[in-house]
């Protein structure tokens, strides 16, 4: 059980939440949600310790599994040693015993050892190597590489070795910070198995919404500056979200609407013979204040790409590509992407996915064969790296750069793109040396919009993105009239999008024509 006891936090004069007062059960599983900027990684990291309240107490079970940020604290430890870790008391015990191993034996040292086996065996340290070689197994980690350092490993193993970390040992209660970030869809499902027959209590921050609609029975959810918990995966919680504001916005109505009407009486009778009854009245009208209805920090962009001049029928002819680097990452690959397809490029990571998608950009020559685009096709190209696109060392604003972008365009039409993608008013001539992540992803997305391409290749374009952006993304891209390749992890953007699937795989690539869920089933 997790208690959070009038937790409040505020930065300079914006409260983020106030007087939070909440408990968080075992066997639940919970969602923090809310968008960009509401507090979710604060709130979690209040519950850590790594960050202070500005008041309030939080209480947590004595066994703690959290997600870590700090690799490089690790980067010369072996993979296995890192997920021990993860008990801290297990490894304590385990560090004393080899350090007294190394001692003379004395009756001392033996009875030091044998309180250090009673832990060891408490914590299931015998079979505590093999339990960190399955987590690791399980998040896709090679087993060639369970005694390699952290340093020896490429980043995103990195990630999911912490991961490994927070939920070894059977701690009471885990926090776990976008988890899915660095994972591929096979290591997703199959932390959503583990996370499914957890028994204690979980909390999790994630901008996946099928990974939040698979594994929460509960949403708590950070908006009117307090933390409200609705049953539920976060679907549920979007809609019941809605029927109670929409709810609350037709009481105020009625309530305005009688009011009208009472106050009409005192002022016709208020200066005659029934004075009981206006006073009556007055005493209703007091009662009947609409109460102030706080504004809901749920911002949702609208994402409409412009209708463009259509290409040819066929976008690109790709002909027996194949792309090496320390090794083959792309084999002999031929297809034909015609006008219109929205393709859903998946795989795990380091599999090509980048690398394909950079050829039909043109940002990345193949080693042999060709990629030819086809006639009147103009292609937008999103980056999984904001920074390939985006110079945040420019001292320029958000209107400016996206005249760099497009010339020719009037700043009329810019701000109209960067409103309907929350940069409203005065955010328009934000600085974006100042962007955040999710600000930066926004910008881009604006960029692609007063451009018209007819052609969109987007690499990972949800990373940093909230839920309500993501979802705004995956309909703007459905309804978009040209041809889409998207490469994503975030399977409710592909399962929202794609009609066509490109899997790269360990040893071949397989096109198959139909969505995500048809391609899984046929797999299966």
């Amino acid at each position: 059980m997790i208690t959070l006891d009038k937790i409040t936090k505020k930065l300079g004069a914006r409260i983020l939440f106030e007087d939070v007062g909440v408990t968080f059960n075992p066997e639940r599983r919970y969602g923090l949600t809310g968008p960009n900027g509401s507090g979710k990684s604060t709130l979690l990291k209040i519950m850590m310790g790594a960050d202070d309240a500005t008041s309030g107490t939080v209480s947590l079970p004595k066994k703690t599994g959290f997600l870590k940020q700090n690799i490089s604290e690790f980067i010369n430890l072996k993979l296995v040693d890192v997920v021990l870790m993860g008990n801290s008391r297990l490894w304590a015990a385990m560090q004393e015993q080899n350090r007294l191993y190394e001692e003379e034996m004395t009756d001392a040292v033996g009875m030091s050892l044998a309180k250090l086996e009673e832990i060891i065996a408490e914590e299931d340290g015998y079979t505590a190597d093999v339990e960190a070689e399955t987590l690791l197994s399980g998040m896709g980690i090679p087993d060639e590489s369970f005694q390699k350092t952290m340093g020896q490993v490429p980043l995103d193993h990195q990630f999911r070795v912490m991961l490994c970390q927070a939920i070894f040992g059977k701690p009471e209660a885990l926090l776990l910070d976008e988890p899915t970030n660095h994972l591929d869809l096979d290591s997703i499902r199959w932390l959503e198995t583990f996370l499914h027959e957890y028994e204690g209590t979980l909390i999790v921050v994630s901008h996946d919404r099928h990974f939040l609609n698979t594994v929460c029975t509960d949403i708590a959810d950070i908006d009117y500056e307090t933390v409200i918990i609705y049953p539920g995966n976060y679907d549920t919680m979007i809609a019941a979200k809605s029927q109670m504001r929409e709810r609350t916005e037709s009481d105020n109505k009625s309530k305005d609407k009688k009011v009208a009407q009472l106050k009409e009486f005192v002022a016709r009778f208020g200066a005659g013979t029934r004075a009981s009854q206006v006073q009556s009245r007055i005493r209703e009208i007091e009662k009947l204040q609409p109460g102030d209805l706080k504004k809901s920090n749920i911002q949702r962009p609208y994402i409409k790409f412009t209708d463009p001049a259509p290409s040819g029928q066929i976008a690109f002819k790709v002909t027996g590509i194949s792309k090496a680097y320390d090794h083959p990452v792309i084999r002999d690959l031929s297809l034909e992407i015609h006008r219109g397809d929205k393709i859903g490029v998946i795989g795990n990571n380091g599999r090509g996915k980048t690398t394909l998608l950079k050829m039909l950009a043109g940002i990345v020559a193949p080693d042999f064969g060709t990629v030819l685009p086809g006639h009147n096709m103009t292609l937008g190209y999103f980056p999984q790296n904001h920074g390939d696109m985006v110079d945040k060392k420019m001292p320029i604003n958000l209107v400016s750069w996206l005249k760099t972008q497009k010339s020719s365009v009037h700043e009329q039409d810019i701000r109209s793109a960067l409103g309907k993608l929350l940069f409203s008013g005065d955010e328009a001539l934000k600085e974006i040396s100042k962007l955040s992540g999710g600000e930066t992803a926004r910008l881009i997305l604006a960029s692609l919009i007063i451009n018209s391409y007819n052609t969109l290749v987007l690499d990972e374009p949800n990373n940093h993105l909230d839920l309500e952006a993501v979802s705004a993304l995956g309909w703007g891209l459905k309804q978009f009239p040209g041809t889409v390749i998207v490469a994503s992890h975030d399977r409710d953007l592909i399962s929202s999008v794609a009609t066509k699937i490109i899997s790269i795989e360990e040893r071949r690539i397989i096109v198959f024509d139909g969505g995500l869920d048809e391609f899984f089933a046929q797999k299966a």
